[in-house]
């Protein structure tokens, strides 16, 4: 795509220049951890880091980063004036300086040689785009869930990575979260026997309908664009008229921006039965769809090519949290949630898997450190730019076959619907100009 790089370089130069003046005219402190002195890390051994669209969920994202002694937050970029304020206002007083440097469009950005990463934590509109131009202007990525919104896209962000040799973590933090990982271990060990039939929380229907709005909300003034640039927040997303209800996080279940409770949370549970599965290179070939007509209890029956079941459903877990998945065996059965209880079957009951809810709470700031280490050592991180594409793959396929309202057949090896064309039509959607892959 093209970019406005004129005014770019232009503005660019100007925070230099101004940047420079104000230097030499004021006093300026280093801190001894700039330096790598007083037992901190020296700047040569730590991962820079730049923010993309830094909301709720990024903020508590970003803190975790914020927490590493090996990495220093430099600079975030988001379309609205008072999410820049508050982030800076949060790495300046992390670091004890006003260092931290504020951008509107993300090609400045991308301009900046000294920043080896970036958490993007966007609407879910931008997820992959963004995360593929990042790549391609150099940089590492985290970013958050879902990490696209199409078929077509996640086969692009898994391509990109792969082909560019930059690290990629998505979101998906409960692929580092102690009880997960307990369950994995228990049904990798074998003794849970044969994996047969693995169930994924699907977003609860009441609170999460799998089918979303084409509806707009009515318009409403647009505001200035230094406050809140409504262009570059639509993105890629179809034009809409601006309503304060899309800025204040309310996009959620409206198709142009969102994939409903089905991709909202089978991005983490259907992610950990793919990881428990050995399938992070394929994904089902099979997708049938229940429950239709109201929205809960609804659920996606699946089958991979070796006969192992995948069910989505929205209901029938015991209760442990959020984001339940259950793990079943031909000699006994797993199931967790976020509040970090382990169940497992009567003849499993002796098996050591106590983890404390401090420690189900540490998934984000372990998976962080997980995508810390492999920017450093150049090796994948556990939810890779691969791992993840297969995963939302399969949760837009569910998704699609939601909608259509019946069984549909998939062949993983050429992400394609078989002897269906409508169903592949909806693999992709076209981006609004200038934005393309």
């Amino acid at each position: 795509m093209a970019f406005k790089s004129e005014s770019v370089t232009r503005r660019s130069l100007l925070k230099k220049t101004a940047t420079a003046s104000a230097l030499i005219t004021a006093p300026h402190f280093v801190p001894a951890s700039a330096l790598g002195l007083a037992g901190a890390t020296p700047p040569s051994d730590r991962v820079t880091l730049g923010g993309l669209g830094i909301g709720s969920r990024g903020t508590r994202v970003l803190q975790s980063f914020l927490a590493q002694s090996d990495v220093q937050f430099l600079a975030i970029c988001d379309v609205r004036n008072d999410r820049r304020e508050t982030i800076k206002s949060m790495a300046d007083q992390k670091y004890g300086n006003r260092d931290c440097t504020m951008y509107s469009e993300q090609e400045e950005l991308w301009a900046r040689k000294d920043i080896d990463a970036l958490l993007i934590a966007t609407g879910d509109r931008w997820h992959a785009l963004l995360s593929i131009l990042s790549a391609r202007a150099g940089k590492d990525v985290y970013c958050e869930k879902p990490c696209s919104m199409t078929v077509a896209e996640s086969r692009a962000l898994a391509a990109t990575f792969h082909q560019l040799g930059r690290v990629y973590q998505a979101g998906t933090q409960r692929r580092n979260g102690t009880n997960f990982v307990r369950a994995y271990e228990l049904a990798r060990s074998g003794k849970l026997g044969k994996l047969q039939t693995l169930h994924a929380e699907a977003g609860p229907g009441e609170r999460w309908a799998p089918l979303t709005s084409h509806a707009w909300l009515p318009a409403e003034p647009e505001p200035p664009k230094q406050v809140t640039d409504w262009d570059r927040w639509l993105g890629p997303a179809p034009w809409r008229p601006y309503n304060s209800n899309y800025i204040q996080g309310r996009w959620r279940g409206y198709f142009d921006f969102h994939g409903g409770g089905i991709l909202e949370w089978g991005s983490h549970t259907a992610d950990l039965c793919q990881w428990v599965a050995g399938m992070d290179e394929t994904a089902p070939v099979e997708y049938e769809p229940r429950g239709m007509g109201a929205d809960s209890p609804y659920s996606i029956h699946c089958r991979y090519a070796n006969g192992l079941r995948l069910v989505l459903r929205d209901k029938g877990f015991l209760g442990l949290g959020s984001c339940h998945i259950r793990y079943e065996g031909d000699n006994g059965w797993v199931e967790t949630a976020d509040g970090g209880k382990i169940e497992v079957s009567e003849n499993l009951r002796n098996e050591n898997l106590l983890v404390t809810p401090e420690d189900a709470r540490e998934a984000t700031t372990n998976h962080v450190r997980d995508f810390v280490a492999c920017v450093k050592n150049r090796r994948q991180p556990r939810s890779n730019a691969l791992a993840a594409g297969q995963t939302h793959i399969l949760c837009h396929a569910a998704y699609i076959a939601f909608q259509l309202g019946r069984k549909l057949a998939f062949d993983p090896a050429t992400d394609t619907f078989v002897g269906d064309a409508e169903a592949n039509r909806m693999r992709s959607r076209a981006m609004r100009e200038p934005w393309r892959l």
